[in-house]
């Protein structure tokens, strides 16, 4: 990782005899930065730094890179937006320029801005007929109700029309600038020539302007159970989603005070050089619970009491709050039980501890998937953009050795902390 002369961020991994260079640019400019009124605005963006530069046309990006056999995508979330290329490494230093010209220079010429709006409206509209997508959404407000993780990514069509393309450019000159941004580069290209290519490329950044950002506001804990019931047309199958609040990235740190709750104590003391470790504890739970046919709530609750056509588990790391979710496919009249047995089967997690054969498991399952999500220069790029702009670029080489440091007595204490059976939001959708 190297720090440039602009303040650009550089993280660079040389992968001899690929013939493949993969570069991702990473900026801290996800929805969490917009102001309530320009929810959507860092999606929208997304979508118009492709529209050009005064010296690049619509759509000759695009063709550069494919004319050339490389594939280029990008993606908005709530603590970042990046945006990436996989080109043969001979064709690096051609490509890269036009990326560079994107980010920093991008237009958002007037008239585009209007086509594309449009473009991002059917995009919003395409979720309205999504009944997961629907009930995940009512799940975030009503986890995040003061917080920007509560308002979709995508915005809504009352918050973008009233925006314009001067408010757009503002948006982006105050946020895409070198303290923001993050450079990946890993593949068949040495140190030296990234280097050189990445200070060509990415050097007269725009003059940086303000614009309005979302005032952070403390979210309330959840201390009890909040609830919300859906009906939707043309649902078949009712829905059941859960949700516990997680300690975010920005919470992970270690402190020296009586008033640290006990779990995040022990593990701060037995890993003082990263916090983030305990994280990955609650990724093992996810997989110990809902992860593959031998899980627990797969094996009782589809397999054996066939209550549940599918459930799931996962935990998101996320900078604020991070989040853990259950969620299940089931008959209606199924509803109760399922909720009850869930709660039921997490009461037991924070009294028994986990078996041996079961941490093993689910230690392989996630090792596993580390090592196969980690075989290409594009999916490692991902990885140490991902690490760095959300927490620290070390936790992308720690992770597998922290999800085997864990014992069951660690996942049992961090499930007794953030699990609670009676401290929770719940979605519940049926048909109408």
């Amino acid at each position: 990782m190297h720090r440039l002369d602009s303040g650009l961020t550089l993280i660079h991994h040389h992968l001899p005899a690929t013939g493949v260079t993969a570069i991702d640019v990473w900026v801290n400019a996800g929805s969490i930065v917009e102001p309530d009124e320009w929810s959507g605005m860092a999606h929208f963006l997304e979508h118009m730094i492709f529209k050009g530069t005064s010296q690049i046309a619509p759509g000759e990006f695009d063709s550069a890179i494919e004319n050339r056999g490389g594939m280029t995508n990008a993606a908005t979330s709530y603590d970042y937006a990046h945006f990436y290329m996989t080109t043969a490494s001979k064709d690096f230093a051609e490509t890269l320029p036009y990326l560079g010209e994107l980010l920093l220079n991008a237009a958002i010429p007037e008239d585009e801005f209007g086509r594309e709006r449009e473009v991002v409206l059917e995009e919003i509209l395409q979720t309205y007929d999504d009944p997961d997508a629907i009930a995940f959404q009512v799940l975030s407000e009503l986890v995040y109700q003061r917080h920007p993780y509560g308002r979709p990514i995508l915005g809504t069509e009352e918050s973008l029309m009233p925006r314009s393309a001067d408010e757009m450019r503002s948006f982006h000159r105050a946020h895409y600038q070198p303290e923001n941004m993050t450079v990946v580069i890993t593949g068949d290209v040495d140190l030296d020539r990234a280097k050189l290519q990445v200070e060509k490329a990415f050097h007269t950044f725009p003059n940086s302007v303000e614009c309005p950002r979302h005032e952070a506001e403390a979210e309330p804990p959840i201390t009890s159970i909040r609830r919300e019931e859906l009906h939707l047309p043309r649902v078949e199958q009712a829905r059941l989603l859960m949700a516990w609040i997680a300690p975010g990235v920005e919470s992970l740190t270690v402190k020296d005070n009586q008033d640290e709750p006990l779990p995040w104590k022990r593990f701060a003391r037995s890993n003082q050089q990263d916090p983030l470790k305990a994280a990955c504890g609650l990724d093992l739970i996810s997989v110990v619970l809902g992860s593959g046919r031998t899980s627990r709530f797969v094996q009782e609750l589809r397999e054996e009491r066939q209550l549940v056509q599918a459930i799931d588990c996962s935990f998101s790391l996320q900078r604020d709050s991070s989040l853990f979710t259950i969620a299940a496919w089931l008959d209606p009249k199924d509803l109760e039980r399922v909720e009850a047995l869930i709660c039921d089967r997490l009461s037991h997690l924070m009294t028994m501890p986990i078996s041996q054969a079961e941490l093993d498991r689910s230690k392989r399952l996630l090792c596993n998937d580390y090592a196969f999500s980690t075989e290409t220069p594009g999916q490692l790029a991902g990885l140490y953009g991902y690490y760095h702009s959300l927490a620290q670029i070390e936790a992308a080489i720690a992770y597998p050795h922290w999800i085997q440091s864990f014992t069951a007595e660690d996942l049992r204490d961090l499930a007794s902390h953030y699990l609670s059976p009676y401290h929770y939001a719940a979605i519940v959708v049926k048909p109408m």
